[in-house]
């Protein structure tokens, strides 16, 4: 999965939904089903490995999925460990600090300059407003006030627009999105600051490539911004720095393993001090990208320790994790697997596919994939299926490897076995609708201190199945769903441009007004009400005019 489309998958660890039969059963036992909000255990153990999650009620999650934030991205090396505690025993003056990361991080990668930030997300913050600052510190704690600004604006190409531009956005300045390279070339002008760009395949010369922006760019004094953030590290040469861009940004709690909080930014020195400027300890707009000198030390550490660790040996090994697993659910009869082995840097990690046909089993892959979650030990990996053609019949869970731990390859296969080895009931017919709920709805939605009003339109009922738009607060969405006997479950997004906000909603008829529930994936939950819309029975004839009007 790539950065940018993270926002299609927001959901990251399944919380609804489950099983049938002896799978619900084991999600209402209360061993299990506590698992999101577990008692606390006694205070002694609080901070001994996984005890440090449970004394607070909160289980802790095997991760087969990635290096998403959601679930804690990925664990310390050991090296950025023992830094960064060394690091907390001392004080030390951070603009010093700052400057012996910078020649380090140089030294080990090659680069100009490096600045450690608050998350690759800081990072892009920090570097958009030195972009439009060039370090001058009184348009510095103007931000995000741009007036009298001479660089107020930003290109970002069309498959570059993700929701991670927030960043870039939130300095203030006008976002120019363009689709080609001629729109691109077109766009450059005195006030453009700066170019964002996910990367492109390293080497390639073609349009809105890496390398065809930052030519183009560099000839107009334009840096480019090349957010790596999910990729593996590179250097000596960085892939991105050698195509041209002026400073290639990386998380720092990914595929490099340091401080999850920290980010990584390589470059030119002249554009990195502008950025460290911006940064706190310092005051303005960017006094929120606090980096402490225990992440600096330990995202220096991990970066070391990144050009000491054998990669070829951990892809063996991370191989290896998915081979056990494979070698236990192929028992399975009617159970299909495929290994992948990665190609390129972004998100490198094997995979392994598990496969079936969902009426065999009487389960789709989301089913599996709930039921992992929720019950103990918990276990996030991704689901997918219910494909074209061939695919149609046929559902999968997903393994990815690269931040499992040693030991996890045996719980995961035995988990798995269990759960697709269960003996499910038939999956039951659809009850029929208690209510024929088409027309127009007016629905309150209660957030957590707002209240807004949004409108269903259900233009379709064919028997269960729902069809219409929902009006939000700013969009107007297609929404699609069911209603079995007074239950009613139906979903619509928000879309805008790099920007994702899904409405699931699940919730009962009850005459003219429903209510219930609505998921918003990594946006929390609200509830909604609904009533129904009754045109007026009154009826008033038509009265064409006949010439022009006397009075107005």
């Amino acid at each position: 999965m790539k950065r940018r489309d993270v926002i299609k998958g927001l959901t990251l660890v399944p919380i609804a939904g489950g099983l049938v039969g002896s799978a619900q059963s084991a999600l209402a036992n209360p061993t299990t089903s506590s698992l999101l909000g577990a008692a606390p255990t006694s205070a002694a153990t609080a901070f001994r490995g996984p005890e440090v999650y449970r004394a607070l009620g909160v289980e802790p999650v095997i991760n087969c999925r990635g290096t998403f934030t959601i679930i804690g991205a990925s664990t310390l090396v050991p090296e950025a460990k023992e830094a960064m505690y060394n690091a907390q025993s001392n004080y030390v003056q951070l603009d010093e600090l700052a400057m012996g990361v910078g020649k380090r991080l140089a030294e080990l990668s090659g680069a100009e300059w490096g600045v450690v930030s608050c998350g690759c997300a800081g990072g892009i913050k920090i570097s958009t407003m030195a972009a439009v600052t060039g370090g001058n510190p009184e348009k510095l704690v103007r931000i995000p006030d741009l007036s009298g600004f001479e660089k107020t604006e930003v290109i970002i190409p069309g498959h570059s627009r993700n929701t991670y531009d927030h960043a870039v956005r939130n300095v203030g300045v006008t976002i120019i999105t363009v689709n080609t390279q001629e729109e691109f070339e077109a766009a450059m002008n005195s006030r453009t600051a700066m170019v964002y760009m996910m990367p492109t395949k390293p080497g390639d010369t073609g349009p809105l490539s890496v390398y065809a922006i930052s030519k183009a760019a560099k000839a107009k004094g334009i840096p480019v911004f090349v957010d790596a953030a999910a990729e593996a590290l590179t250097l000596n040469p960085n892939v991105h720095l050698a195509d041209g861009a002026t400073i290639v940004a990386y998380s720092g709690g990914k595929a490099i393993r340091g401080p999850q909080s920290a980010g990584l930014l390589l470059g030119e020195k002249k554009f990195l001090m502008a950025t460290w400027q911006a940064s706190a300890p310092h005051h303005g707009a960017g006094r929120d990208n606090k980096v402490g000198k225990e992440e600096q030390i330990g995202m220096v550490a991990a970066v070391e320790a990144w050009l000491k660790r054998n990669h070829a040996q951990e892809e063996i090994t991370w191989t290896g994790y998915l081979e056990t697993i494979e070698k236990r659910v192929s028992t399975i009869q009617g159970i299909s697997t495929n290994i992948r082995q990665p190609i390129g840097l972004d998100n490198r990690t094997p995979n392994l596919t598990i496969s079936w046909d969902p009426a065999k089993f009487n389960a789709s892959g989301q089913d599996i994939a709930t039921y992992l979650s929720t019950t103990s030990p918990r276990i996030a990996l991704s689901a997918g299926g219910g494909g074209k053609g061939a695919a149609a019949n046929t559902t999968s869970i997903s393994v990815a490897a690269w931040m499992m731990q040693p030991g996890d390859d045996k719980i995961v296969a035995e988990r798995i076995f269990a759960a697709l080895s269960m003996k499910r009931p038939p999956i039951p017919e659809m009850k029929a609708p208690a209510a024929t709920i088409t027309g127009r709805w007016d629905v309150t939605v209660e957030y957590f201190t707002e209240t807004s009003k949004h409108t269903f339109f259900i233009e379709q009922q064919d028997s269960n199945w729902l069809k219409g738009s929902h009006k939000s607060t700013f969009t107007t969405n297609e929404l699609e769903g069911t209603i079995e006997g007074s239950e009613v479950k139906f979903k619509s997004a928000s879309r805008m441009l790099a920007d994702n906000v899904p409405f699931t909603f699940s919730g009962t008829i009850a005459g003219d007004t429903m209510s219930g529930m609505i998921h918003h994936g990594e946006y929390l939950t609200s509830k909604f009400t609904a009533k129904k819309y009754i045109q007026p029975s009154t009826r008033q004839k038509i009265v064409v005019p006949v010439g022009p009007p006397l009075s107005s």
